[in-house]
């Protein structure tokens, strides 16, 4: 079950998605912390955010839609306040950042390489809940709807950290692997997809908007295929692994993404509704390892059967 991404040594390719598991102490009493492969932080940015305004949260069918804004309370509060905590865990962890400039990315980035506990970096350059905030983004959007400012970003945390780099891609663009190619390019150990999708919910009956900031991102279940579909075109057009993140509710779902390509996957929203389900996936990956007599995990990873080719 041993897995590699970058310099990070994982027990097994189970984390949880950042956002969906607080600073891991919110689960110390609903889950064995050891048996998760990497935890992922709750996204860090140089300063406290507030967040979007409030309803935040709502159920779709299929999925949830979030507006949450990144709320947090600074990297000061992080280094201070939760860091103690992570570095007792044993599992590594890996901490989400996002700036509204390069010169954020890059300042969170040299602070929190000099803390040896921290086993990576994920930057997070694709919430769909702050959109254009500081960025000369074409259009106003994401960096990560944009390959040079991909680049430069992900250039600007390589020239500080020696630290294994993981680039967090948005579904929200017209060609995924281009994006993920800068992303290589530019010297990330590996890339995870994929985030949210862009989308929104009406209250018919008050015809207001279910959220406060009327769109937000879509997760759960309904995203899996196309998740799914991101990853597989992904993995075949770079060298550097891929974590597979959208709908993964089960090893059967787990499964799927490493076959796809994915080295690792990420669960997110199944925390929400079973805090204690990456145990089960994890379990679920092992039996069938040994179903199929397969040795190591690696030997799974793209290994799909696409000879027949199914129906054009």
């Amino acid at each position: 079950m041993n897995i590699k991404i970058g310099k990070i040594k994982l027990k097994n390719p189970v984390m949880v998605a950042s956002g969906t598991f607080g600073y891991a102490q919110e689960f110390e009493k609903l889950v064995n912390l050891k048996d998760i492969g990497a935890i992922i932080t709750k996204t860090i940015t140089l300063n406290p955010k507030v967040g979007n305004p409030m309803p935040r949260i709502c159920e779709t069918s299929g999925g949830m839609l979030n507006a949450i804004g990144l709320q947090n309370e600074g990297i000061d509060n992080f280094i201070k306040e939760k860091m103690p905590y992570l570095s007792k865990i044993g599992t590594p962890i890996i901490v989400s950042i996002s700036g509204n400039n390069i010169d954020e990315f890059f300042i969170l980035a040299r602070r929190l390489d000099k803390i040896k506990s921290i086993s990576g970096l994920e930057l997070n350059i694709s919430c769909p809940n702050i959109r254009g905030e500081g960025w000369s983004v074409k259009g106003g959007g994401l960096v990560a709807q944009d390959s040079k400012a991909t680049y430069e970003v992900v250039k600007a945390v390589r020239k500080i950290t020696d630290k294994t780099i993981i680039t967090k891609l948005s579904p929200n663009v017209t060609d995924i692997v281009e994006i993920a190619k800068a992303s290589e390019n530019a010297g990330s150990d590996a890339v995870s997809l994929v985030n949210t999708f862009l989308g929104m919910a009406i209250d018919i009956n008050t015809r207001k908007p279910r959220l406060g900031n009327i769109t937000g991102g879509l997760s759960g279940p309904c995203i899996k295929p196309i998740a799914l579909r991101m990853v597989y075109e992904v993995s075949k057009n770079i060298n550097i692994p891929v974590i597979g993140v959208g709908g993964i509710m089960n090893a059967y779902d787990a499964i799927e993404f490493m076959l796809a390509g994915a080295m690792a996957i990420q669960v997110g929203t199944a925390n929400f509704i079973e805090p204690g389900v990456c145990g089960k996936i994890v379990k679920g990956i092992e039996d069938y390892l040994k179903k199929h007599k397969i040795e190591k995990i690696e030997d799974i990873v793209g290994n799909l059967d696409i000879k027949g080719k199914g129906a054009e």
